[in-house]
């Protein structure tokens, strides 16, 4: 009898849980319509489920009744749901697509004409620390960018040249912020470098080319310098160098940092030991300030402050070609300050904030003899911005910024003076598609205004990146960039329009663990560039006449993976460039821009020695001058240049280091043009004098102590 009451309570509930079953049937499939395998399908808040099979063909039973939610889920994809009606028997569903999830893991990213280095990005290029031991740069940061693909190392200037372009065409910004009068002012082709410590930074963007619609006024480059957050501890660092000395405080909490740095330099005493190849009266000297405060705020922003201020000279006899006299005494004194403050924020639903300020005054003093000139160059800049993640398929970036430009040079003797005001307003957009994990769009717009010339202009930009493989992409960029002429030429011509120049790069990047490959053409067209009568010194009737192009092939490779403890990479760049500007009447090859460049660092770290060597070698074919003997512009070029550098690190304690460095090993007599007489001697014959570099060779020592409570910290840990 029991057993009968079992066997009907059995039959009798089966039957009855299966009418309360609801079957499930579908297929998933990715966004190329094919199925998609091992994706969790599952009703919402219960066990019931499955995984996806090999075609994306799912199917499972239910009890849950009435309306409910399906899930499918799986890594790499946008988890999804869909509102089902379950009441017993079967339900065919339509076929499902998921979606990629673009991740910076997965995701392709835009790397025509760019170059990254930050702790977030996996495209590490130059950190810091790449910066400060690179043998030629000897810590500057141009310097050690010069061993990047297309860039051109212009040894009487020291500025950064890019892909046939003027220093001027080069924009420099420091968290978003433009920085005036970047470089020390200098005189009589002795050598300039940028006024900010590498230490400063947590990462750099550099780009020779197609740059952001963000950035503007620059026809060749960006270069973006991003500041430190906040520092991890309370330390000094002391610095003893053989052209001077610095030390800088840190104060740090869990919420805020300061740090105050003062720096003296002065090479009278390095030029008595080593004589330049420049008569100095007075040898360069100068003297900085500077403080970096950064602090996190209740809501979540961050607050960012720098400021620095600086001073200094050099009395330089320049010899005149043809003359057996020391030449004329230029006595040149320098006064430049620098402050911004900026805030950012990441925000709720997508959004980032960021706003800043910035401002800059430099002011030039130069004794000609007894001409006394004077030149004030100001610029104030205001900038606000938004960025919003719509998903992670689309994303915008939209600003707004105001630059005020005031311009002045005169002679005080005689109360003469001559300057400009330019108000500049600009807007960008820049708008970002995933396609998919594997393509990327990018569209960007930069409209701009000036007040001065009474010009208003446009500025399209386009890129696409498509990733071929894992390690692999291709990238095109495309777009319009407008400069406005440098101060010396507006001043007198205030008239003057924007000079404008057209970029197409095809790149490809392939990156390993501890390898990158990047190679990539461009083509750059110029449009009104300035040309004038006259010369350099004294132009007349300015104009936007001038035109030109630039094209070529830049290679980069590096690798710190094969060889043990060490850490190289090579570049080569192919750049050919005419341009018809400034007094050329036809299309020349600028002096600032050779066709080959070549170069390789090589830094190799020894363990039981607690020592990093360092040696890099840099050559170019030579630099295109106009010989007046003979016929044409831009007719002869010197010899090829060539400089190979060493340099020491060592760290016999932990807090501290030493750093010998030496540029120019070989004692090349580099040159890298001629100064003319203007009028022929008796025979008839222009007499010249080479321009050269200031010495045979540089060589520098510094000591570097860190005094903190912990005795392992140095100034290794800030790079």
């Amino acid at each position: 009898m029991k057993t009968r009451v079992l066997l009907f309570f059995y039959f009798f509930l089966s039957q009855f849980m299966a009418f309360g079953q609801t079957l499930l049937t579908g297929r998933v499939l990715d966004e190329q319509g094919k199925g998609l395998p091992g994706v969790n399908v599952y009703i919402k808040g219960s066990y019931d489920g499955t995984t996806s099979g090999t075609e994306g063909d799912f199917s499972f039973q239910t009890t849950q009744e009435g309306t409910q939610i399906l899930v499918f889920r799986m890594m790499g994809f946008k988890s999804q749901e869909q509102s089902i009606t379950c009441n017993g028997g079967e339900i065919k569903l339509e076929d499902f697509e998921l979606v990629e999830l673009i991740t910076e893991m997965n995701g392709v990213t835009i790397s025509a004409g760019a170059m990254e280095a930050s702790d977030e990005k996996k495209s590490v290029i130059l950190r810091p620390l790449d910066i400060v031991t690179t043998p030629s740069a000897m810590g500057d940061i141009v310097g050690a960018l010069q061993t990047l693909p297309g860039t051109s190392t212009v040894g009487n200037d020291g500025r950064l040249f890019v892909r046939g372009g003027d220093a001027s065409e080069v924009g420099i910004y420091i968290d978003g912020m433009r920085v005036g009068n970047a470089y020390g002012t200098t005189a009589g082709n002795v050598p300039t470098r940028t006024r900010f410590n590498p230490n400063l930074f947590k990462g750099t963007f550099f780009s020779t080319g197609g740059y952001s619609a963000e950035y503007g006024q620059a026809l060749s480059s960006a270069l973006a310098l991003n500041t430190k957050d906040l520092s991890v501890r309370k330390q000094g660092d002391l610095s003893l160098m053989s052209v001077g000395g610095g030390y800088s405080q840190t104060w740090a909490s869990e919420k805020q940092s300061l740090t105050l740095t003062g720096n003296y330099f002065d090479l009278s005493p390095y030029q008595q030991i080593i004589p330049q190849d420049f008569d100095f009266e007075r040898a360069p000297f100068g003297w900085d300030l500077e403080l970096a405060a950064q602090k996190k705020l209740k809501n979540g922003g961050l607050w960012k402050v720098l400021a620095r201020t600086e001073s200094g000279g050099m009395k330089l006899w320049d010899v005149q070609p043809g003359s057996e006299n020391r030449g004329a005494l230029i006595d040149l004194k320098n006064y430049y300050s620098y402050a911004q403050t900026n805030w950012s924020k990441a925000g709720k639903k997508g959004w980032t904030w960021f706003a800043g300020a910035a401002i800059s005054s430099n002011l030039d003093e130069v004794d000609f003899d007894t001409l006394q000139t004077e030149r004030e160059n100001k610029l104030a800049h205001l900038k606000a911005s938004a960025i919003k993640d719509f998903s992670d398929r689309i994303s915008m970036k939209v600003g707004v910024e105001h630059f005020i430009h005031r311009y002045a040079e005169g002679l005080p003797q005689i109360n003469q003076e001559r300057d400009f005001l330019d108000n500049q307003s600009f807007f960008y957009t820049e708008w970002d598609w995933y396609l998919s994990r594997k393509l990327v769009l990018r569209g960007g717009l930069r409209a701009g205004k000036s007040s001065l010339s009474s010009e208003d202009w446009l500025d399209p930009r386009f890129s696409l990146a498509y990733k071929l493989s894992p390690k692999g992409q291709l990238s095109l960029a495309a777009g319009k960039f407008s400069q406005l002429p440098i101060e010396r030429y507006r001043v007198q011509a205030q008239n003057l329009d924007n000079t404008e120049s057209n970029h197409l790069i095809l790149n490809y990047l392939w990156q390993g663990e501890g390898i990158t490959f990047r190679a990539e053409a461009f083509y750059k067209s110029y449009q009104g560039l300035i040309r004038f009568d006259g010369t350099v010194q004294n132009p007349e009737n300015l104009r936007n006449e001038g035109q030109g192009f630039a094209r070529g092939l830049d290679f980069f490779f590096r690798n710190q993976k094969s060889i043990k403890n060490t850490d190289y990479w090579i570049t080569y760049s192919f750049v050919d460039s005419k341009r018809s500007f400034e007094q050329y009447s036809s299309q020349v090859q600028p002096g600032f821009a050779p066709r080959h460049n070549f170069s390789v660092v090589v830094k190799h770290f020894i363990v039981p020695l607690k020592s990093q060597l360092g040696a890099s070698f840099s050559l170019n074919d030579g630099y295109a001058y106009t010989d007046p003997n003979f016929p044409g512009e831009m007719n002869r070029k010197t010899s090829g240049f060539q400089n190979l550098s060493l340099s020491w690190s060592y760290l016999p304690k932990p807090n501290l280091i030493i750093h010998a460095g030496v540029t120019n090993v070989l004692g090349r007599e580099n040159v890298f043009g001629y100064d003319f007489t203007t009028e022929p001697n008796s025979q008839g014959v222009y007499e010249s004098r080479a321009i050269g570099q200031p010495a045979p060779r540089f060589l520098f020592l510094g000591i570097f102590l860190t005094l903190s409570k912990d005795k392992n910290a140095n100034q290794l840990n800030n790079l």
